[in-house]
Parts: C-alpha cells; sequence; structure tokens
C-alpha cells in the first residue's frame, strides 16, 4: 500500500503548527485531515475513518491523553501522541491510555515521518479506508448523507424537494463547483435562463436554512463563473 492510499487525522491546537504538520504530510503523499481540539477531532471521527491519528497532548479544554484512552475504547485505529512534555512518566502515561507511540516537542518533521510509517508496517493488514463521510458539518446543522436529512441539534430541517434534491448533489462532491446548468439538468428541468434563475431562487432558499448569515453564505458559496459549491467544516 502506498502512502497515498493513507488517511490521517491531525489533531493538535496550534494553528502554525497543525498547517504546517498538513502541508508536509500532504508533500510526503498522504490524505491528511485536521482538527484543532479534542471536541473538533470527535466530530471529524464520526463521519470518517482513518489510518492513524496524530494526537498532540496539550490541548485547552480535553487533552490528547483522555481522547486516546477514550478512542481506544471504541476504535483500534493507531494513534501518535504529540507532546511538550518528554519525561518518562509523560510517555508511559501516553502509552498506557493507548497510544502506538510517542514523539516529545520539538521534533523534526523527517522523524515524525519515519515514525508514522513505522507505525502503518506494524499493521500491513490494513486496508484502505472510505473516506466519504456519513454526514457533513455545517456549523450547528449536520446533513445525513445517506438519508438525505438536515439537521439542528435534534430538530430536523424540512426540506423541499427541490432543495432535497440540491443538497444530495452538493454533498456527492463537497468542495466542488456545479454549474447552473448542470443544476438545472440535474433536477430535471429544461434548460434557459429562466430556469437557471429559478435554481437561483432555490439556492437562495436553501441557504437561509443552513447558513448563519444567508447574505453573507459561508458553507453554500457561489463561484463566480462556475456555478455553487458546498463547503462543510
Amino acid at each position: 500500500m502506498s502512502s497515498e492510499d493513507y488517511h490521517l487525522l491531525v489533531v493538535d491546537d496550534d494553528e502554525r503548527i497543525r498547517g504546517l504538520l498538513q502541508k508536509y504530510l500532504i508533500r510526503n503523499g498522504f490524505l491528511v485531515t485536521v482538527a484543532r481540539d479534542a471536541a473538533h477531532a470527535r466530530r471529524i471521527l464520526s463521519g470518517l475513518e482513518f489510518n492513524l491519528i496524530v494526537l498532540d497532548v496539550m490541548m485547552p479544554g480535553e487533552d490528547g491523553i483522555s481522547l486516546c484512552r477514550d478512542l481506544r475504547g471504541s476504535i483500534g485505529t493507531p494513534i501518535l501522541l504529540l507532546t511538550a512534555k518528554a519525561e518518562t512518566s509523560e510517555r508511559i502515561l501516553g502509552l498506557e491510555a493507548g497510544a502506538d507511540d510517542y514523539l516529545p516537542k520539538p521534533f523534526e518533521p523527517k522523524e515524525l515521518l519515519l515514525r508514522i510509517n513505522a507505525i502503518l508496517r506494524r499493521a500491513p493488514a490494513a486496508e484502505p479506508v472510505l473516506v466519504a463521510p456519513k454526514w457533513l458539518t455545517l456549523g450547528p446543522i449536520r446533513y445525513d448523507i445517506d438519508r438525505g436529512e438536515l439537521w439542528r441539534g435534534d430538530d430536523q430541517i424540512r426540506l423541499t424537494a427541490t432543495e432535497s434534491q440540491l443538497m444530495r448533489i452538493f454533498s456527492a462532491k463537497p468542495g466542488e463547483a456545479v454549474s447552473r446548468a448542470s443544476l438545472v439538468e440535474r433536477l430535471g428541468r429544461s434548460g434557459g435562463q429562466a430556469q437557471e434563475r429559478a435554481v437561483d431562487v432555490q439556492i437562495t432558499r436553501l441557504r437561509r436554512k443552513i447558513e448563519p448569515d444567508p447574505k453573507q453564505p459561508r458553507y453554500l458559496q457561489t463561484v463566480r463563473g462556475a456555478g455553487y459549491l458546498l463547503a462543510p467544516d
């Protein structure tokens, strides 16, 4: 299995370190998703599976040791802990929590890469995971892809038939622009500017249900010259 078959989750509260690790690991062929804290990581893990988790120990709120221990009760994904504490007692604590390895900060990116590859080699039977999420997060709203349902907490947000079709189209390829002409065709309507304007109206209505501020859309974005795209968290 080559590195591009592996999907890694990097969890670190330091935005600079998080970004640097993501760029470095992507350059070395991995697919990388990042989380800013334990709560964010939990949301991501509820919808995606990973081959390995790179987890910072010292984070505000729930720390990495606690998250590691809790994850070990439900998943077997290898976990590599990162920490500024290099004492033996801290390393033992992390390993007892279920971590597969422990790397003190500061570290050389090359060493991190070697440790990741070593952990992955110890699981030769691992299969590539499917990275398609079960649901998408749009701030306080989540979209269940399988059921085509939109939820805010425990309350389901009612969608019209057209809005439901639009969500299915956008969620199939999040982050990719879909042209207005394509939307008209996939909604089963005849072409023409009138129908494209009708799609614009439906987009406006859908934004009212998913956007904090529909006039400044964050999740259902307009891409000038290309159409619309869904940009989940």
